[in-house]
């Protein structure tokens, strides 16, 4: 990505889509580019294609926007639609002033790429391929058929498979929680595991929230014990109700608090004390598409309260109201938090 790159234009009055639309155009270009693409794959999308005007209108744009944007992330797509739809609305003069913001937030998204994409480049299979999946900003729950609950955070994925001896949470994004179900009817309890990309954790009769972040996984418990089995098969610990631990595919270490209750999200919150400004903005940036940078200034801050997270720029809002910060949006690609002047 290069600084040159110029924003596609989307016509005068075009329709704005709706998010998951997009998402799903972005997730279908990038699986139908794959080599191994089948006829019935092919035949799947040929069905979503038809299924709605709107869908015909999303991959028309994506189509639009391949050249530039085929390498990125659903969400950074969706946002460049959105701003390149912004800017063509714009005034001439305030136009090229937005578009030199954006380019430079794409560039800036170039850098934060270049080390972020290993872990992100496979979220368009997680989520498509899933049984239970998220976007952006969304939070969801389903009850399985032994009722266990499961909640998955912004930007998620899982998939679940209960057979005669066992019961398997395959969880592959974000972050996810688990409240084992008592498994009546299926005669002895089946043993319940989840599988990460780093290691397997078995709930010992239980309520926890599993992170993924990287290369390891944070294991919180609310209730019960959840034992730790990583993936080199060195003997792993126990997590207890109110405790969390760090899990990589090597070892399980004990996990600081990040200052903020690991299971606030399922309550549309986040919540916390005496947080660190960017740890707080860096947590709500996952709720929302486009990247929210920091001044250094501000970066260590203190704050403290109750966050709601179904709009992030309200949260944002009341922050600069009881704090001596500023915030200015560049599109929905960017948001900038300074400190106030005068």
């Amino acid at each position: 990505m290069s600084g040159g790159m110029a924003t596609p234009a989307l016509p005068a009055g075009a329709e704005r889509l709706p998010g998951k639309v997009v998402d799903t155009a972005v997730a279908w270009s990038i699986k139908l580019a794959a080599p191994q693409a089948s006829p019935r794959l092919r035949q799947a999308f040929a069905a979503w294609l038809a299924a709605s005007p709107q869908h015909a209108l999303a991959w028309q744009r994506v189509a639009l926007l391949r050249g530039d944007l085929g390498g990125l992330p659903p969400a950074l797509a969706l946002g460049t639609l959105n701003a390149a739809q912004a800017l063509h609305d714009e005034r001439k003069h305030s136009q090229q002033l937005r578009r030199r913001a954006v380019l430079g937030a794409l560039s800036c998204g170039g850098m934060l790429l270049g080390g972020g994409w290993a872990a992100y480049r496979h979220a368009p299979w997680q989520r498509v391929m899933a049984d239970f999946s998220t976007g952006v900003g969304e939070r969801r729950r389903w009850q399985l058929a032994d009722g266990t609950l499961l909640e998955l955070n912004t930007d998620s994925a899982a998939s679940a498979a209960l057979s005669g001896d066992r019961r398997w949470i395959r969880f592959t994004r974000g972050e996810i929680m688990i409240t084992t179900g008592a498994d009546a009817g299926a005669g002895a309890g089946r043993p319940f595991w989840v599988q990460t990309p780093v290691g397997r954790l078995q709930a010992l009769g239980t309520r926890f929230v599993v992170r993924l972040d990287d290369q390891q996984v944070r294991v919180s418990v609310q209730e019960g014990a959840v034992a730790l089995h990583p993936d080199s098969g060195v003997p792993g610990g126990v997590v207890n109700a109110g405790e969390s631990r760090w899990m990589s595919a090597a070892v399980d270490m004990p996990a600081p608090s990040p200052g903020f209750a690991a299971d606030a999200w399922t309550r549309d919150v986040v919540a916390g004390s005496n947080l660190r400004l960017a740890d707080l903005l860096r947590e709500l940036q996952r709720y929302q598409h486009g990247h929210i940078w920091c001044d250094a200034r501000v970066a260590d801050l203190r704050v403290s309260g109750v966050f709601h997270l179904n709009d992030v720029a309200k949260a944002l809002e009341t922050l600069a109201l009881t704090h001596p910060i500023a915030i200015a949006r560049y599109t929905r690609l960017l948001t900038v938090v300074r400190p106030r002047q005068g």
